[in-house]
């Protein structure tokens, strides 16, 4: 088995519109396509990043809220890469986005940060 990359990120969102706006107006992501299913009563918006990676945005009627603290098993944040963690955060202060301090990872001495989506899914910058 070879295992190459990551194809895409699913992430179930409460207000479609909202985060739909969040993910391509406020972090620029490309959107290559939205659909409506209307069997689910659902929204599926495919979002491109700039390396070929997708993000998936479903909404769906009534989903039940993420579990933050205590963190609970399976997926924990969502990190992007970007050349200058500063920067990038002090843009996302401009949209009235709580964003961490910059810590620095013990293991590799990369700089990094944390904030929130709409719903509260901890995403990361990760300096390269």
């Amino acid at each position: 088995m070879h295992l190459e990359s990551i194809h895409h990120v699913a992430i179930i969102c409460s207000d479609f519109q909202r985060s739909k706006a969040f993910y391509s107006d406020i972090l620029g992501l490309k959107i290559l396509a939205e659909n409506y299913r209307e069997n689910r009563d659902s929204y599926k918006l495919d979002l491109a990043l700039p390396n070929g990676g997708q993000i998936e945005l479903f909404s769906f009627p009534s989903p039940p809220p993420r579990v933050n603290n205590p963190e609970a098993q399976g997926l924990r944040h969502l990190a992007f890469v970007v050349s200058s963690v500063e920067s990038v955060a002090d843009e996302l202060r401009t949209h009235g986005i709580d964003v961490e301090p910059i810590r620095v990872d013990e293991f590799t001495g990369k700089r990094f940060t944390f904030f929130k989506d709409p719903d509260g899914l901890p995403l990361e910058l990760y300096e390269k």
